[in-house]
């Protein structure tokens, strides 16, 4: 299992010097399994660049899966692509949530006035399914889901194959109860010994006094969650947009400083745009 990340901002795009080494694309993850099946999660600014690579490498079939529908996991979608030839095929799996179905997010906004072109003019074989609380597969690879702490609810995802695991748990809010989230010790339950665990990590304590209630978690909680379910590797993600390179930086030695402190030996980063994990190998 392969994971590259495309994009790992939070809210909106950024450029500029500041942002160089983790990057200024929104959320965009891209998994390839065993078998060389392309499972992408949110169509943030990110997508534009994988829809490329994917048409450079010749790969005509991916799935698409959502976490949620706030622009920043949706905007990209309009660029992608391979969406506009009609030898792919692009099988969009999401969980009805409470502005709608994913098909019917995604026409609106390919319509007047956000978009000048309509969703109509999609060439590749698009298809849809519906899915809340259940497991499915892809290939070999099971995916499992459970709910987000996350103002208009949302979707988490752990993806297992040949023994390994990387859950992805993105605009998630450990310390405040979203209607339909889950509480910490069921994130703990289903985060439980992934090789791999990206969550959002957007504010800083500090930040996180003010923000309360905005759909993210602080960086200090999420260390929380990696320790009390025993990951072997935490990625940092959903990097707010006013967060320079340096305090990106900074959040991780303050999390490895802790590590250090407590005898623990988690491996902590922040993910950062184009980084490829084999989680295949550790």
């Amino acid at each position: 299992m392969i994971v590259r990340c495309w994009g790992a901002r939070g809210s909106i795009g950024v450029s500029g010097v500041s942002y160089v080494k983790y990057g200024g694309d929104t959320t965009c993850m891209e998994i390839r399994t065993a078998g060389d099946d392309v499972v992408i999660v949110d169509a943030g600014t990110g997508i534009r660049r994988l829809g490329k690579r994917l048409l450079e490498e010749e790969k005509r079939k991916c799935t698409l899966l959502f976490t949620h529908a706030h622009w920043d996991h949706i905007l990209g979608f309009p660029f992608f692509r391979p969406l506009y030839d009609s030898a792919n095929s692009v099988r969009i799996v999401g969980c009805p949530l409470e502005q709608g179905n994913m098909q019917m997010l995604l026409a609106r906004i390919m319509s007047p006035p956000c978009f000048p072109v309509s969703f109509d003019v999609i060439e590749a074989d698009v298809q849809y399914e519906e899915y809340c609380s259940k497991s499915f597969f892809i290939g070999d690879m099971e995916i499992r889901t459970i709910p987000l702490s996350h103002p208009n609810k949302g979707v988490g995802y752990r993806f297992i194959e040949k023994g390994r695991s990387f859950v992805f748990l993105t605009d998630n809010e450990l310390s405040y109860p979203h209607r339909g989230g889950r509480s910490f010790a069921e994130y703990a339950d289903f985060c439980r010994g992934a090789d791999l665990l990206v969550h959002d990590a957007e504010f800083s304590p500090e930040e996180y006094e003010e923000k309360r209630g905005w759909g993210h978690s602080h960086f200090m909680e999420v260390l929380e969650l990696a320790l009390a379910a025993g990951v072997k590797s935490l990625g940092l993600y959903h990097h707010n947009q006013d967060r320079a390179d340096h305090d990106v930086d900074a959040i991780v030695e303050r999390c490895r400083a802790e590590l250090v402190k407590r005898g623990e030996n988690l491996h902590c980063f922040a993910v950062a745009q184009d980084m490829v994990v084999d989680v295949g190998h550790g």
